[in-house]
This record gives structure tokens, C-alpha cells and sequence, in this order.
């Protein structure tokens, strides 16, 4: 059985006080939901707080990006140990990095490379934009963006990564994917590419999250999918009561 996977990616969101209130808020609900794993993602502004507040229980505390290299000439970048100094997870190859700051499949893929060999735990995000769905190519570019993030990997180290499929679409519209569509796209495009890479054993190992405009209404439908095992949330995490929510509807 894999371990049902829930984070909250704040994206841009929340000062200092602002983060250390809100944790302060989810802690009592989350600390209660021992079957799920759930991981909170705030800017690194937050990091120092967050970690501190989070130390005696056992939410994970994740990154919403990483530069892969050690250190360096890389002026505004957030290298992969300064995440590791705090975090043991991290968000990699999101949407919005991609569409807005010029990631690719190729950067995607040494920032996965680093995550791993530095022992972080990688959430992968992968999807297609709406044009790229209403064309009918949400299966090649889904697929291509899977192996391209794990080439070279291996499979020693495949059960740490986490593959979140966001549908671009989806995310911060309140228009989702059905959940028989999601699970559709997660077992025949991901976990089929992910066994292509790793072996269907590894591949059937590894959590697919599903992720654009999840909330506490809807998300047991997700989570009640075959090759679902949760979900990466965005403006619903930074709501305590609706994140909490979905967690446990995660459990």
C-alpha cells in the first residue's frame, strides 16, 4: 500500500508572521492524521520559523524550488543545500516555473538529479496546458515530460520521488480535472512511463498526487481513485480548516 501523500504549496504567499500564525493554526488538525504524510510548502523566507514550529511533530517541511548546484555566481537562485539545511522535500519543475520563469525539461532534470543525490525528497510536477488537452496531447506531453525529468536516474533512488499531475489548466481556475480522467492520466501516462524507467515494481511504489483547484468538497473523489494517492494544493492550503480538510479526506 503506498502511504497517502498530501503537501500545500503556498506559492507566493505569506510574510514571516503570517506563516508561523497559519502553521500554528494547522498543526492541531494535522498532527492528528498519523496515515497521511502531509508536507507543507512555504516561501523560504519562512523556512527558519516553519522548521522550528514543525520540529516536534512529524509534518514534513518542503521547498518550492531548488538551483542544482551547490553554490555559485547565481544571483536571486535558492541552492540545493541551503533547501537541504531546512527541508527534506521540494517542489520541482511546477507550472508556473515553467511558463513564467523559462524551466524546461532539461533544467527540470538536473534539478531532480541534485534533489536526489543530496537525499531530498522531489515532487515532480508534470502536465499539460489547455491547448496541448483540447488538441489531444495530453499523453505525449505528459509522457515526454516524465522521462525527460528522469533520465539518467536510478532506480536505486526512484522510491523518493513523488510525480504530482497538474493539469495547467486546472491550477488556481476551479476548473478540475474528473477524477476519472485525473486516475486515467496518473495509471496509463505516468505510472506507465514511470515502470518504463524504473520496472513495474519500483514504478508501482512511487505516489502519483493530482493536483489544480482541489478542495475539501472534492477531494475524497480524487483520493478514492486507483493510482491517485493524494494531492499537491495550492490555494487551498492556505486555508486551515479547508487543507486540513483534505487531508483528511486523504486518510
Amino acid at each position: 500500500m503506498r502511504k497517502p501523500f498530501v503537501a500545500g504549496n503556498w506559492k507566493m504567499n505569506k510574510t514571516v508572521e503570517q506563516a508561523a500564525l497559519l502553521v500554528a493554526d494547522l498543526l492541531p488538525g494535522l498532527e492528528a492524521v498519523k496515515t497521511v504524510e502531509r508536507v507543507i510548502c512555504p516561501p523560504p523566507t519562512s523556512f527558519m520559523v516553519v522548521s522550528r514550529l514543525l520540529a516536534a511533530s512529524d509534518v514534513g517541511l518542503g521547498a518550492q524550488n531548488l538551483f542544482w548546484e551547490e553554490s555559485g555566481a547565481y544571483t536571486g537562485e535558492l541552492s540545493v543545500l541551503m533547501v537541504k539545511e531546512f527541508c527534506k522535500f521540494v517542489i520541482i519543475g511546477h507550472s508556473e516555473r515553467r511558463s513564467l520563469f523559462g524551466e524546461t525539461d532539461d533544467t527540470v532534470n538536473l534539478k531532480m538529479k541534485s534533489a536526489l543525490a543530496h537525499d531530498l525528497f522531489p515532487i515532480l510536477c508534470v502536465g499539460e496546458s489547455l491547448e496541448e488537452n483540447e488538441s489531444g496531447q495530453t499523453g505525449t506531453v505528459v509522457a515526454r515530460q516524465v522521462k525527460k525529468a528522469l533520465e539518467g536516474i536510478e532506480a536505486g533512488v526512484a522510491e523518493k520521488i513523488v510525480v504530482a499531475y497538474e493539469p495547467v489548466w486546472a491550477i488556481g481556475t476551479g476548473k478540475a480535472a474528473s477524477p476519472e480522467t485525473a486516475n486515467e492520466i496518473s495509471r496509463d501516462v505516468v505510472r506507465k512511463n514511470l515502470a518504463e524507467c524504473f520496472g513495474a515494481n519500483i514504478a508501482a511504489k512511487i505516489r502519483i498526487l493530482y493536483g489544480g483547484s482541489v478542495n475539501k468538497q472534492n477531494a475524497a473523489d480524487f483520493f478514492s481513485q486507483s493510482d491517485i494517492d493524494g494531492g499537491l494544493i495550492g490555494g487551498a492550503s492556505l486555508k486551515a480548516e479547508e487543507f486540513v480538510g483534505i487531508v483528511d479526506a486523504a486518510a
